[in-house]
């Protein structure tokens, strides 16, 4: 009797699946063409055509992340068309800090076994980040790679590329005493400190992601999943019009690593709590974890994705902007002279946040 005939199939990789995941994603990548996109799906490498007619030196920018584990949380739910949105958003978000407009975007998706409605849904959520973001999906990597993900599990990442003059990059270096801190509404947790929320809920208070809790006002999954908020439509509204100092995405490391990114040295900043609302997701996390105020700073947004740097006189002009793009932006803080050890002092009641 002759031996059966090995196969790539056989090995636990599926080419045809795959092929079927790029016909079914192909709509949705689609959507976020524009005109300088040179090239359709499926080629080698993508082409984009530079506009820079109104620079005079045009700067690349860009930046790289992934989701990380609120992922599992989608695995939980079994709904995977929001994450894209934020692996989109994570990336985007830190080009903006730059004061650059998001140009294109490329993904990276690896997962044990392709299944090609699974591979659309991430790819819509992803091109539906593009579109929030006035970024071009033209490219991306879907890796089949049994063995190494768990049934039902994948990663992914993503790459943004947006563009800048030189003359209009912000770095920080002209922040100075007595400059206000605007502070941007974040949607919810978006995609840092994952590891400690399903810490607190699924380990310490054994919940399901089905959970409906009154303080959210929805299922626990649901309020886990909310896909983390692009700011291109926020930094649009400004960035023309207004000499903006800095901008600072909070992500991972909450408000005491990601401020201090951008302080010149014997600069601080002092923060208000009370002074923008906070998603009822986050006093949840602090009830249910018995978790310290600091803590909680220093792992998630409490509430603010995004911090503008801009001159006192600018404030006003600043947040008229913002209401006019649809933000319900404030003024949290501002800049101060260094007299301690500490960058960024959080006042929460009168009191300083860990003293």
């Amino acid at each position: 009797m002759e031996e059966k005939k090995l196969t790539y199939k056989d090995a636990g990789v599926d080419t045809k699946e795959g092929e079927r995941a790029v016909s079914l994603m192909k709509e949705h990548v689609k959507g976020t063409f524009n005109d300088s996109v040179l090239t359709g799906l499926g080629s080698f490498g993508s082409l984009v055509a530079l506009d820079v007619k109104d620079m005079e030196q045009p700067v690349l920018v860009s930046g790289t992340d992934g989701v990380g584990t609120k992922l599992k949380i989608a695995f939980m739910m079994d709904r995977h068309d929001t994450v894209g949105i934020d692996c989109v958003a994570m990336c985007v978000n830190d080009v903006l800090c730059q004061g650059a407009k998001p140009l294109f975007f490329l993904d990276y998706i690896a997962t044990g076994r392709v299944k090609a409605e699974k591979i659309a849904d991430i790819v819509k959520g992803i091109a539906d980040g593009c579109k929030q973001s006035g970024s071009a999906l033209v490219g991306g990597e879907t890796a089949e790679m049994p063995d190494f993900y768990g049934d039902g599990e994948y990663d992914m990442a993503g790459f943004s590329v947006g563009i800048v003059d030189r003359s209009r990059i912000i770095t920080g270096e002209k922040i100075e005493k007595g400059n206000k801190i605007i502070g941007i509404p974040s949607s919810g947790i978006h995609s840092n400190g994952y590891s400690l929320v399903r810490k607190v809920f699924f380990d310490k208070m054994d919940m399901s992601v089905d959970d409906y809790v009154d303080e959210l006002g929805q299922t626990l999954g649901e309020a886990l999943l909310t896909p983390t908020r692009i700011y291109a439509n926020a930094c649009g509204a400004v960035l023309p019009k207004f000499d903006v100092k800095g901008i600072i995405h909070i992500t991972g490391g909450g408000f005491y690593e990601n401020i201090p990114r951008i302080i010149p040295e014997g600069l601080a900043v002092t923060v208000e709590t009370g002074t923008w609302e906070v998603p009822p997701i986050f006093p949840y996390i602090k009830k249910c974890g018995n978790i310290d105020r600091k803590e909680m700073f220093s792992t998630f947004n409490m509430g603010i994705g995004m911090m503008m740097v801009v001159d006192a006189a600018d404030a006003d002009g600043v947040l008229a902007a913002l209401e006019a793009a649809g933000e319900k932006a404030s003024v949290i803080g501002e800049i101060t002279e260094k007299t301690g050890d500490e960058d960024v002092i959080i006042v929460h009641e009168g009191q300083v946040v860990g003293a």
